[in-house]
């Protein structure tokens, strides 16, 4: 299935280069600053090791199609042509949710968090229903691509991902913005869920 992996090695490229790197050039034009914060928190904690494994979950979402294309099996029971198909679908998919919902951030887009910082709290659009749309898009480009070559990299490449969304989201972002942003945030979690629509809302 050399067709698929370098189908998804040409979108995983196409994707990674958009969502941060053309990103971080419109953002530093608009304000001057990339957006880029980095790791946080000291090494071993929570939020470093988020940072760490959304670095390895790229890493991996890259090799994953080339170990396909140098010879690694698929996993048992994975390699149907209609599972593939949907994964270009849901790879699509999340690609272009993905880049909406950075544009929709507008200048308060940001990779990492740094606490000493206050952006605007983005509550219209998509962040109307979901208060993390873009990690919700890259878990669902990553979910994609693993289906597009469904090989052990892939599968730990997602699992990567999803872990670093988790860490970041529950320890790093969301007691940052309701250290920033107070009642206000309190009010927007109760309305919009965490990463789907009503679900994940913050209770009274």
């Amino acid at each position: 299935m050399t067709a698929w992996a370098w189908s998804a090695l040409a979108l995983f490229a196409g994707w990674a280069v958009t969502a941060f790197g053309i990103r971080s050039v419109i953002q530093a034009r608009r304000t001057g600053d990339t957006g880029f914060r980095g790791l946080s928190g000291r090494p071993g904690s929570a939020s470093w090791w988020a940072g760490v494994l959304f670095v390895l979950a790229l890493l991996g979402g890259g090799a994953a199609p080339i170990a396909s294309l140098t010879g690694l099996p698929d996993l048992p029971s994975t390699g149907w042509p209609l599972l593939r198909g949907a994964g270009l679908v849901i790879t699509l998919a999340g690609i272009t949710a993905t880049l909406l919902a950075q544009s929709a951030m507008g200048t308060s887009w940001r990779v990492g968090v740094d606490a000493g910082e206050r952006t605007v709290l983005v509550t219209s659009g998509m962040f109307a229903a979901v208060r993390n749309p873009v990690f919700t898009a890259m878990a669902v480009t990553a979910t994609g691509l693993a289906l597009m070559v469904p090989n052990a990299v892939a599968l730990l490449a997602l699992t990567a991902l999803v872990t670093a969304v988790q860490l970041q989201v529950r320890i790093v972002e969301e007691p940052y913005l309701r250290s920033v942003h107070g009642e206000a945030y309190d009010a927007y979690a109760r309305r919009a869920g965490r990463f789907w629509p009503g679900i994940g809302r913050r209770t009274a």
